[in-house]
């Protein structure tokens, strides 16, 4: 009997604390704040936006967009913000100067160069085929086995 209303009790009350959210605004700010949202990296979830996050950090960092937007902030001073206080680690894609650069260039350089190396290699094999060069012989194994098998082989 105890266990029933135990049970009871506790589907009667939430059992984690929920955040108090900001209100949401008027359906054209509301949009521009989940583009924000978008945009910006979650702290604690690795690669999701706040907008798509459920942690409570994200929560209050999407709060501080609409703080933010709800002020008359345009997106390029709230994506500063974040900038300002988290470094460009906030943003979900980083612009491209600097050394984020090398993130941009690195896999493009790096496929043009396998494809060198590939073409080379395959330009080598097809030029010794057409000299007629023969692979080395293998050298001669001191097992007989071996050589008997080999033998039967070529039969």
């Amino acid at each position: 009997m105890s266990v029933l209303v135990l049970a009871l009790l506790l589907s009667a009350t939430p059992h984690a604390p929920q955040q108090a959210g900001s209100a949401l605004l008027d359906p054209t700010r509301e949009a521009r704040v989940q583009a924000l949202g978008k945009m910006l990296r979650c702290p604690m979830c690795q690669g999701l936006s706040i907008a798509d996050s459920g942690s409570s950090a994200a929560r209050a960092q999407m709060d501080r967009v609409r703080e933010l937007v709800a002020e008359g902030k345009t997106d390029d001073e709230i994506r500063a913000y974040f900038v300002a206080r988290y470094g460009e680690w906030a943003l979900l894609e980083p612009p491209a100067h600097g050394v984020n650069w090398l993130v941009f260039l690195l896999p493009v350089a790096l496929v043009l160069v396998g494809a060198l190396v590939i073409g080379r290699l395959v330009r080598h094999s097809s030029v010794a085929q057409a000299a007629g060069a023969q692979p080395a012989p293998s050298p001669a194994s001191a097992d007989p086995y071996l050589d008997a098998v080999r033998a039967e082989l070529k039969k």
